[in-house]
Parts: C-alpha cells; sequence; structure tokens
C-alpha cells in the first residue's frame, strides 16, 4: 500500500499581471516554488490567456477578485490535507493590486502575500498627462472596449535582458494590443481606491521592487511598507531592477529576488518537503 502524501508546506494563490497569462513568463514562479514544497494554483483572469472574455478588456475588476476568491475557496476546500496548511497570496504587477483587494474583502483567509512589484498605482512615468486621462474616461463610457490609449507595449519597459525580450514576444497569449479604454479607466479607480487604503492592509507581506522601474511606481510600495498596519511587513528595493524581477531580470537577479522571498515564506510556512534556506 502507498504512503499517504505529506501535505505541502503551503498554499500559493497567484494572480499574473495586466496582459500576461500564467504561462511562459510567469510559469518558471510556481515551478520554483513547488520544487521547494509549496503548492501553487494559479488562475487567468478574465480577458487573459485561455480565459473567456473580450483580450485585456477588464470592466470591473471588483468581478475578477471574486473570481479568483470563489476558485482559491473551492481548492482550499477540495483536498482534506490542505486544512490547517497556510495560505499566501502571491501577485505580480496588477495582480498586486488584486491581491490587496482579495484581503480587503476577506481579511482573514490569508496568512501572508508576497507582492512582486504591485500596481497600487500606475507610474505617471508610463500614465497619460493632462488632459488625455479625462478625454479618455469621457469616451470610455460610450466604447470602453476601444483599444486607442496611447501608451507603449510595456513589456519593452518591464524586461531588461534583450534575449527575454525575444522570448516574451514568441508568448502567443501575450496581449500586444493598446490598452482599452474601459481597461485603463478601471485600473487608474482601482489603483487610486488601493493608494488610500495602504493603511488597512494587515497581513503579512513582503514586497519586492526595482528601483529602475517605470511601469509601477516603488515608491508607492514604500509608502505601502510605511502606512500598512500589519506588523510582520518587509520590502526590498533592488537598485537597478526593472519591473519583470522574476522573468526579464538577468538569472542572477531573478536568484536573489526568489532567495529573498523564499527565505521569507520558509519563516512563516511548514517544515520539511523543501529546499533550505
Amino acid at each position: 500500500m502507498a504512503a499517504p502524501l505529506s501535505p505541502p508546506r503551503g498554499l500559493i494563490f497567484m494572480v499574473h499581471g495586466y496582459g500576461n497569462d500564467i504561462s511562459w513568463t510567469f510559469q518558471a514562479t510556481p515551478i520554483f516554488l513547488a520544487q521547494q514544497g509549496f503548492a501553487c494554483f494559479a488562475l487567468d483572469l478574465e480577458g487573459h490567456g485561455q480565459s473567456h472574455g473580450l483580450r485585456a478588456f477588464v470592466p470591473d475588476v471588483h468581478l475578477v477578485v471574486q473570481d479568483c476568491l470563489a476558485f482559491f475557496t473551492l481548492v482550499k476546500q477540495q483536498e482534506p490535507q490542505f486544512l490547517n496548511v497556510p495560505c499566501f497570496l502571491y501577485g505580480e504587477s496588477m495582480g498586486g493590486a488584486i491581491c490587496l483587494l482579495i484581503h480587503f474583502a476577506e481579511p482573514e483567509a490569508f496568512q501572508g502575500a508576497i507582492l512582486v512589484a504591485p500596481m497600487c498605482k500606475i507610474s505617471d512615468k508610463v500614465k497619460p498627462r493632462w488632459p488625455i486621462p479625462q478625454i479618455l474616461t469621457f469616451v470610455a463610457r460610450f466604447f470602453p472596449s476601444l483599444a486607442i490609449v496611447p501608451t507603449a507595449d510595456l513589456m519593452y519597459k518591464s524586461v531588461k535582458v534583450e534575449e527575454k525580450k525575444i522570448i516574451a514576444n514568441m508568448n502567443p497569449m501575450r496581449y500586444r494590443g493598446k490598452p482599452r479604454l474601459g481597461t485603463v479607466v478601471e485600473l487608474l479607480k482601482v489603483t487610486e481606491y488601493v493608494s488610500q487604503r495602504l493603511g488597512d492592509v494587515s497581513l503579512p507581506f513582503i514586497v519586492l521592487h526595482g528601483s529602475a522601474d517605470v511601469v509601477t511606481d516603488p515608491n508607492v510600495s514604500r509608502a505601502l511598507y510605511e502606512e500598512a498596519k500589519s506588523e510582520d511587513k518587509t520590502i526590498k528595493i533592488y537598485e537597478g531592477m526593472m519591473h519583470s524581477l522574476l522573468f526579464g531580470e538577468t538569472d542572477q537577479n531573478v536568484d536573489i529576488v526568489r532567495a529573498d522571498f523564499l527565505s521569507w515564506l520558509n519563516h512563516r510556512s511548514h517544515a520539511g518537503g523543501g529546499g533550505a534556506e
């Protein structure tokens, strides 16, 4: 008779960023975590990857939050061995903001969060200048799915290593078009909402950000660290690193970031089943 499988050290519920999906540039991180003894679960968000919906059209982020919560709750309930296993959120970029919204919706549901370059505020370096946002907001009332927002492809502003830009660009699921009006207006509203509620964050977290990130603002991650009422909070700012910390950097830099959040997890999860710190 086969021996029963030992429970995982922790459950990691993962949320990808805007225009991305859970394959290609994202999947190396859950593979790495699984090798350390963690069970990882993720879904393609509405309008992304293999999920239904118009590509990169996210008219209501709060519905996305409910999708994530429904999926994560189902996962927790489906396996008896998951009972009493610590649960963590993991979000990259827009996914980081969604993780915070999930925490606001269910403050006691997760034992911690890993926030990688979270989109708590869109960087002024990529946000359209006045009066364009005001014009776009007006037009979005009538044509929310129109893909005309004048912003360059964020992948090229996110990935540092040239060879990795080629790999990222080969992903057939990656959205390459201009941002849709309704999505941009929604993200502006959501990031404004999240940035005003940083002081309400109460779960343990580690926030990781590159100092050279021009997509999301590292200063807002600093504000999250300062304002959050969490007693257990950690921040790592990586000098010279860009937005795509866990794919777009050199392999050496990726290993540095991985080691930091793995060390954080090792102190807050069950022992055994994974590599040493």
